[in-house]
């Protein structure tokens, strides 16, 4: 009987000792995670700009750009904007200053291609996003992802630093050149870090 207790207060002591050791290794598992998602996240750029309305509109809203994993990705959140389908841009310069948006100048086509639909064997500008719709309310939002971009990469084909975003009135019809026949420039942000 008292062979029986030691041995099993043996078996006790070890098994303690074997959790406390597992214990310690999920541990330093779980910090080693964690530091490598903290290396991983301080590699994600964010950079967010207000949309200011121009050409006597009151579209306003938001624009955020976050690169991760060499893709960038624009959401831009819009409001003020007439019911129906609108064209959103980069433009080649990040000047919002005049009342109708034209200091923006064209579209950022830095590789010199005909105007068109993102992604067209025939050619599109680096700043042909394309379209969206705003509800009856005049809510519109967009989200667009790309590895043709960069934030600050020095890039002059990808660099979106220096560039506008503009919210046009109209559709873009992808065809027209060289801006898709998209109307006035009712909103404009400039992407400047």
């Amino acid at each position: 009987m008292k062979k029986t207790s030691i041995f099993t207060l043996a078996f006790l002591i070890v098994l303690t000792l074997a959790c406390k050791n597992t214990q310690k290794e999920t541990e330093e598992k779980v910090e080693e995670t964690v530091t490598k998602k903290d290396e991983v996240t301080s590699n994600i750029k964010v950079i967010e700009f207000a949309l200011e309305p121009k050409s006597e509109s009151n579209v306003s809203g938001t624009v955020t750009f976050t690169e991760e994993n060499g893709a960038v990705t624009m959401v831009a959140k819009m409001e003020g904007l007439a019911e129906g389908i609108h064209a959103i841009h980069i433009h080649e310069k990040a000047d919002c200053s005049s009342p109708d948006g034209k200091s923006t100048g064209g579209h950022w086509n830095p590789t010199i291609e005909a105007h068109g639909k993102w992604g067209a064997a025939e050619g599109y500008h680096k700043g042909d996003i394309g379209n969206f719709t705003a509800d009856s309310t005049g809510k519109g939002s967009i989200t667009f992802t790309t590895d043709q971009w960069c934030i600050g990469c020095g890039d002059e084909t990808k660099d979106i630093l220096g560039k506008a975003v503009i919210v046009h009135a109209g559709t873009d019809d992808f065809t027209t050149q060289p801006t898709g026949n998209a109307g006035g420039r009712v909103s404009c942000a400039g992407i400047i870090q």
